[in-house]
């Protein structure tokens, strides 16, 4: 069952829809918005689990998808522009496919449709997924009286600051004055083979070749979401796709090189 989704709107012209990844959330994309209102009238929803949406027991990339219809049709959207990333990248992916005649170009941010979780090989990313997420589930909140409290408790396991305080985002203190993560932790615990997993080459056999709308891959070039050796997957899929590569970017390539992000995007809609 889908859910309603919490959102930013901002701007005036054709809709573009920005999708966020694991632990984001529409704010984390709103000076990305602000640069972007001159021209698009932009939609900015928090995912199902994520930022202010409700939580769901379900958190699969169908989920995501049937939201987003949702989302489209309660805002009376279509020949839109969606951009994703991460995780919001492989939702936007799914919908496009499903949804066709709702998109008017699709943009994807440093994730590819490939399956990341690898038994025999884990892929880095996931298994700091695996830390961060026990990490948030075995924190007792009741106990906590400020955000360095809880930024000393994450750096026992997580050295990097930056991602630290992207962490520190999803808290927020309730009626009762407590502290509370926005995410729902156990939900995407449990889900996480499945995020990293899904959407992958396999789902798109009886999709492929996808031509019915404009596709750009936008990738940091420090990060390794998307490899050189997968560019020849992604245009069996997408033939006609155009790979943007941002330098001196890594996973989070909106944040670290915004400039460069915006360019880019705006050269492909």
């Amino acid at each position: 069952m889908s859910v309603t989704l919490n959102h930013r709107k901002s701007g005036h012209g054709e809709p573009l829809v920005i999708l966020h990844g694991l632990y984001g959330s529409s704010d984390n994309w709103s000076s990305i918005g602000r640069a972007l209102e001159g021209r698009f009238t932009v939609y900015i929803p928090d995912l199902r689990n994520h930022g202010s949406s409700p939580h769901a027991p379900s958190h699969t990339y169908q989920d995501l998808s049937d939201d987003l219809y949702q989302f489209f049709v309660d805002h009376h959207l279509s020949r839109a522009i969606i951009l994703g990333h991460s995780m919001g990248g492989k939702a936007a992916m799914m919908f496009a496919a499903e949804y066709p005649e709702l998109i008017k170009g699709l943009v994807i941010a440093d994730i590819a449709p490939k399956s990341y979780y690898l038994i025999d090989r884990p892929f880095t990313a996931v298994l700091q997924h695996e830390i961060i997420l026990g990490l948030m589930e075995n924190l007792d909140l009741t106990t906590v009286h400020s955000r360095k409290e809880i930024d000393h408790y994450l750096a026992e396991k997580l050295q990097d600051s930056t991602l630290r305080q992207f962490l520190i985002k999803n808290i927020h203190r309730t009626k009762e004055n407590h502290f509370e993560w926005k995410i729902n932790v156990p939900v995407l615990k449990k889900a996480l083979i499945s995020i990293s997993s899904g959407m992958n080459s396999d789902w798109f056999d009886d999709r492929r070749p996808i031509l019915q709308y404009p596709v750009t891959f936008i990738r940091g070039l420090r990060s390794d979401y998307i490899t050189n050796d997968d560019i020849p997957m992604i245009k069996e899929i997408y033939p006609d796709a155009r790979i943007i590569d941002i330098a001196e970017a890594g996973h989070w390539l909106h944040a670290e090189q915004p400039e460069k992000f915006i360019e880019a995007l705006l050269s492909v809609i």
